[in-house]
């Protein structure tokens, strides 16, 4: 069954030249406002013949890095400057963001598990839909800016994932190494089904993932490693003219090969880590506690490393439940290859 058009409209015009900045709009009715919109930000940078780059962040609505760094170049970018055209949505979920939360103060969807989206779902799923059905097949590569948010915190890095197409993997593996973050890997995936890698992906797109930092919030460090990242990213696939900046310390590439690189917590608790971000753990450590808080006199239950690897990405509130991952563990490797 074909679907309708996408209810959502713009207010650029995304085959003229120069720099514009309007609006994704989606009729909403609420209680609030009658005959509403939510209000995307959206910015189109165009100049001339040549590929087009998808920018995004506000995928999740508490993830800071993304959301400021493409706000800032939103102001910046100019249309001399690029060759092509390169689309800039810093608050990808809008409802979102404005929210402070991962999921969305609309509808409570979370965006990066509501792809491909449907145009007759709620604004979540609709959203989803523009995206894969308007925006995607204009691009012909993507980069997706997230982080940890409030409830993670991971080692700067940019992702490609394992793919069929080996061509379009080694292309989405080398933007993720010119991203230039102090860490690049070959992501695993616990559910990939219904995210936007994915159906940026089963596009034929080349599409660049990040986790750059976490705790709700943005340092100086993540904001220098993400706005290095989105420009070098853009001098890589030739719509910006410059040098790619590497880390002046190098770049450690990760692998994660499958699920046993996640611990998760089957406790509710308080949450004791005993190793830091970036600390090297053996099969069989001891890398965490958690405490029962609803009596005193118990022992903490111990949760042990399944793989030889590096922490890349732990749990951020000391408050855990049953099911949240704790931990993520990856293995070093020498290269990363398609």
């Amino acid at each position: 069954m074909s679907k309708r058009p996408s209810p959502i409209s713009a207010t650029v015009d995304f085959d003229a030249d120069g720099v514009q900045h309007g609006f994704l709009k989606l009729p909403i009715s609420t209680d609030e406002s009658a005959w509403g919109a939510v209000m995307i930000p959206v910015t189109v940078v165009k100049n001339g013949d040549g590929p087009t780059a998808l920018l995004t962040g506000g995928n999740h609505g508490d993830e800071y890095e993304g959301i400021t760094s493409l706000l800032k170049l939103s102001s910046t970018l100019k249309a001399e400057d690029v060759t092509g055209r390169v689309i800039i949505v810093p608050c990808m979920n809008t409802p979102a963001v404005m929210a402070g939360k991962r999921t969305s103060g609309l509808d409570g969807g979370n965006m990066n598990r509501s792809f491909p989206g449907d145009p007759n779902g709620n604004a979540t799923a609709q959203i989803a839909d523009y995206f894969t059905r308007v925006l995607v097949p204009m691009s012909d590569v993507v980069l997706d800016l997230h982080s940890g948010g409030r409830t993670l915190d991971i080692l700067p890095f940019a992702a490609s994932h394992v793919l069929e197409d080996k061509n379009q993997q080694q292309a989405a593996l080398e933007g993720a190494k010119a991203f230039g973050a102090p860490y690049a890997m070959v992501m695993f995936e616990l559910d990939a089904e219904k995210l936007f890698d994915t159906a940026c992906e089963r596009q034929g797109k080349v599409f660049v993932a990040t986790e750059l930092g976490g705790g709700g919030t943005s340092t100086p460090e993540s904001m220098a490693i993400t706005q290095r990242g989105v420009r070098n990213f853009l001098i890589h696939y030739g719509l910006v003219a410059g040098k790619v900046e590497m880390p002046e310390s190098g770049q450690v590439y990760l692998d994660m090969p499958d699920a046993s690189c996640y611990v998760q917590s089957e406790h509710s608790g308080v949450l004791e880590m005993l190793v830091a971000l970036g600390d090297e753990v053996k099969k069989g450590q001891t890398i965490a506690y958690v405490y029962d808080m609803s009596r005193s006199g118990t022992e903490p239950v111990a949760y042990r490393a399944e793989r030889d690897g590096v922490l890349m990405a732990r749990r951020a509130p000391a408050l855990i439940n049953m099911g949240d991952t704790l931990a993520v563990i990856a293995d070093v490797v020498e290269r990363l290859n398609a």
